[in-house]
Order: C-alpha cells, then structure tokens, then sequence
C-alpha cells in the first residue's frame, strides 16, 4: 500500500543505522513490526501465574533422566 509520510528525516536515518537497513520502507515495516510483537508480548504477561501447567519438559522432549 501506498502511503505518504511527514516522518523526521533524521530520525529515520538514525533508524536505518541503527538497524544496518538501507531502505525506509523497510526500516518502517521492521519497526511496526516491533511495535506489533512488543503489545503481543504485554498482552501474554497478563497470563502469567494464571495459567497453571503441570507438565515434565523432559518426559515431553523424550529425555531420559539420570
């Protein structure tokens, strides 16, 4: 999709350093990607101590014990 910006010139450059991007449009897609996993992410730590799993991590990944 096509879309016009009004973005900070060197905000975005400091960006594209900072991440080793050479394009903007990529550098925008990896960044709104970021936003996107970091809300997914605080939306699960609102499960934690609520979800009470009982399970052997190395009876599941077939580990033999000592």
């Amino acid at each position: 999709m096509r879309t016009t910006l009004d973005l900070p010139e060197d905000l975005l450059h400091e960006a594209m350093k900072a991440a080793n991007i050479k394009t903007k449009t990529r550098v925008i897609t990896v960044a709104l990607k970021g936003l996107i996993r970091k809300h997914r992410i605080a939306g699960l730590k609102d499960f934690k101590g609520k979800v009470d799993l009982d399970m052997d991590l190395d009876d599941i990944r077939g580990r033999k014990c000592r």
